[in-house]
């Protein structure tokens, strides 16, 4: 029992170890494209389903509380939280286009969508991400190697190393949980006195 304990643990570890040494940069670039979304007026739009939404929330919720730093709150929005709103929408259309109403009617330019699937198929992820590009948005995706083939249809894409969906999602948390600390340095960090 305690080999197979170690062994979720190393190979969690190793999973995100892979991940940030081919997305460094991305991050790096996805940290200044958030900040920037927030000086410049704008909010960050953040969704999925399952663990995905659990994410989305944590996320929007660091930004809009905050996270190491006491700071303003920053405008950012789960989709998947408000039951009348989801509810509504998937018993008059369907549930694939939860999330693809939502941002038609509250995103603005300027704002930047966040998406997460750990699969790269969710019907609701997917339309949404269109109605992203409709709306000529700028686009985050979360996903694993099952969701690699959606790369090439968003701003910036991170893949995280694995098909093993615990392992994926271990991985987009901790990436959640940097990004709110590259932002909140990124804006909020004081000049150092010499």
């Amino acid at each position: 029992m305690k080999e197979k304990i170690l062994k979720e643990f190393s190979d969690s570890a190793s999973v995100k170890e892979k991940f940030v040494q081919s997305h460094i940069d991305t991050i790096v670039e996805v940290s200044k494209v958030i900040a920037a979304t927030f000086n410049d007026g704008g909010k960050v739009i953040i969704f999925g389903n399952g663990g995905s939404a659990t994410d989305a929330s944590h996320i929007a919720g660091e930004f809009v509380n905050r996270f190491k730093k006491e700071r303003p709150g920053l405008p950012a929005i789960a989709l998947n939280t408000d039951m009348a709103v989801i509810t509504s929408i998937a018993n008059d259309y369907d549930f694939s286009e939860i999330f693809a109403r939502q941002l038609k009617a509250l995103a603005m330019e300027g704002d930047l969508v966040v998406a997460i699937t750990t699969s790269g198929a969710s019907p609701n992820v997917l339309k949404a991400l269109e109605a992203a590009r409709k709306k000529k948005l700028k686009t985050v995706l979360l996903t694993g190697v099952r969701g690699e083939k959606l790369a090439g249809k968003v701003t910036h894409s991170f893949v995280v190393p694995s098909d093993n969906t615990p392992r994926v999602q271990e991985t987009h948390i901790t990436l959640g949980h940097v990004l709110c600390l590259m932002v909140e340095e990124i804006l909020f960090e004081q000049p150092r006195k010499k």
